[in-house]
């Protein structure tokens, strides 16, 4: 499902053509910080700074969030284990990946990942990106191990004690369905890959901030999502409407400008690329 920002919109006056209008394009890094600029300022997330357990998954855009917590965190590109990048699907030397992360009434801790998150309580929170978004908010993350990866590992104590998963992930995402693709995919179905083979894990619980979430709990502005994608350095890019009363849409738009100066990420170092899956059975 999609964050819930309903008390953080401000109420449209008039009708249409009575409100004031922008549109934005953001790139996905500057959509990372965009979000990763949102999530911080969840109240599940911010009540978890003050007093309770935050614990952040590998992956590019929650080391957006990490980096809003503590300040730098650099390199990001090795602050996940798998990636998509140079045309593939890809996994970071192992030497190189850096992650997850613990806090503790907003403070990182030396605790591994399993160990905090065996003491998680109701109200605590894991963050955890996606690979995939649907229009229900449905997410699908990839998974290279055979035993669903991080999405395995947590999804389990989550559900089951009632936790707050976070999930930022950008409309550059956005699928027909989650729920279909998981049908088409597993890392042991693929005969030939483009990269690491990776199986595709459909997670319907939590809980997606977008852009356009973010844009609602930061400003109050009511955003739609109106095209995608683009050419020379602008693929991609996720194009918004914003809409409301003149401040709300100035701030908006100003918000948006704020992050057009992210820079890039830049290349890891990976496994080298297996065509075939090694982990493939024969047929």
């Amino acid at each position: 499902m999609f964050y819930d920002t309903s008390a953080f919109k401000k109420p449209l006056e008039g009708t249409r053509d009575d409100r004031y209008h922008a549109i934005v394009m953001l790139l996905p890094r500057e959509g990372k910080r965009l979000i990763a600029k949102g999530a911080k300022e969840a109240p599940e997330i911010q009540r978890v700074l003050r007093d309770g357990w935050l614990v952040i998954s590998r992956g590019i855009t929650p080391a957006y969030l990490l980096e809003e917590i503590v300040g730098e965190a650099e390199p990001k590109q090795n602050y996940t284990a798998g990636i998509v990048t140079q045309g593939r699907l890809a996994t970071i030397i192992s030497e190189d990946q850096i992650g997850p992360w613990v806090m503790r009434d907003g403070k990182l801790v030396d605790i591994p990942a399993p160990e905090a998150l065996a003491q998680l309580e109701a109200k605590d929170v894991s963050v955890k990106g996606a690979n995939a978004v649907d229009p229900d908010g449905n997410i699908g993350v990839f998974a290279g191990d055979s035993a669903g990866g991080t999405v395995g590992g947590i999804w389990g104590t989550l559900t089951a004690r009632g936790c707050h998963w976070i999930a930022p992930v950008s409309l550059e995402r956005l699928i027909p369905s989650v729920i279909e693709a998981h049908f088409h995919a597993g890392n042991h179905l693929w005969d030939l890959t483009m990269g690491q083979a990776a199986g595709f894990m459909p997670v319907v619980t939590a809980k997606v901030i977008t852009e356009i979430q973010a844009l609602e709990i930061l400003t109050g502005v009511h955003a739609v999502h109106i095209a995608s994608g683009g050419v020379a350095g602008s693929e991609g890019a996720v194009m918004l409407a914003l809409e409301g009363d003149k401040e709300t849409v100035t701030a908006a738009f100003e918000l948006c400008e704020s992050v057009k100066d992210e820079p890039q990420i830049p290349q890891a170092n990976l496994i080298p690329y297996v065509r075939v899956p090694e982990n493939a059975p024969k047929r």
